[in-house]
């Protein structure tokens, strides 16, 4: 797999504490976190779309 991958994967665990948080306990902070979170998860998954992108090109030619 690749590491764009890993690093999504890993992003998403490093939010669950906060997403229980959130939901689980109500606390406001942790839905302050949870949108930074899934800000540059965004990114991170922009990156890897063009890595995909990318790749296929190079495959092609």
């Amino acid at each position: 797999m690749s590491q764009s991958y890993q690093d999504l994967l890993s992003h998403l665990k490093e939010m669950e504490a906060d997403i229980q948080k959130f939901y689980d306990k109500g606390q406001a902070a942790a839905g302050t976190r949870i949108r930074k979170g899934l800000s540059e998860l965004k990114k991170k998954a922009q990156d890897m779309r063009n890595e995909v992108q990318d790749l296929k090109v190079e495959r092609k030619g």
